[in-house]
């Protein structure tokens, strides 16, 4: 597990989405093999980092089944990730962190390595953003997954507050730098719409491979042919 130079390298799960490309959906109680999808991506980042916290709005009791602090938003008007960014900065600094990684809710299967990884692109800022090339090869980043300074907030609060709400506008501004996942596939890919997810919940934990965030799942034992049938087709 990653540390920083106070001993801790904190985590914070941002929940706080609306869910519309999923229907309205509270991303983090779809099921996926059984288990909210918070719960796969808890285990996951919390192999990296510790301590963890929720950031979501809206009734704290629904997160704790999970047993982690859930953290609101300090500025009002659902201002979206930036907010919940300044969040998690607060809440690490109060721990004594010199900074806090922040991941989105919709990933349950993000990088094993994203805490090293963004740990080893911070400039002299402290500050990194996950990228990763999408099918066409073009490098997209994603600014709900970052490494963030704490000693950052106090700016960043005054940012929301003058109305500024673009996580990569911010972060720009307090130069950035992005870090590559290649070769993996994108780290949003998987779980962006909810049909990707529902219809496969069942076969999800085999259909995995370690690390990568994109449906690429192996056939099951159930699904091999007869030795005179036809070659299974593979999902896409």
């Amino acid at each position: 597990m990653s540390t920083d130079p106070g001993g801790i390298l904190p985590a914070v799960i941002l929940a706080g989405g609306r869910g519309t490309r999923m229907g309205g959906a509270d991303k983090a109680f779809l099921r996926l093999a059984g288990r909210p999808m918070i719960a796969h991506l808890i285990d996951r980042l919390g192999r990296q980092c510790a301590p963890l916290a929720i950031n979501a709005g809206g009734e704290a009791g629904r997160f704790a089944f999970t047993g982690l602090p859930v953290l609101s938003d300090s500025v009002a008007g659902q201002p979206g990730p930036l907010a919940g960014i300044l969040a998690a900065m607060d809440w690490a600094a109060a721990l004594g962190a010199g900074c806090v990684v922040t991941a989105a809710v919709d990933t349950p299967f993000l990088p094993a390595d994203l805490a090293d990884r963004l740990r080893r692109a911070a400039g002299p800022s402290g500050l990194a953003i996950a990228a990763s090339p999408d099918d066409t090869g073009r490098m997209r980043r994603h600014p709900t997954f970052g490494l963030w300074p704490v000693r950052l907030r106090g700016p960043l609060r005054a940012a929301l507050n003058a109305g500024e709400r673009k996580v990569m506008l911010w972060a720009e501004a307090q130069g950035r730098r992005s870090r590559s996942l290649a070769p993996r596939p994108s780290i949003r890919s998987s779980t962006s719409t909810r049909p990707r997810i529902l219809p496969r919940q069942n076969g999800l934990a085999p259909g995995f491979e370690d690390g990568l965030d994109r449906w690429s799942p192996r056939p099951r034992a159930s699904d091999q042919p007869s030795p005179a049938g036809p070659s299974p087709r593979r999902m896409k």
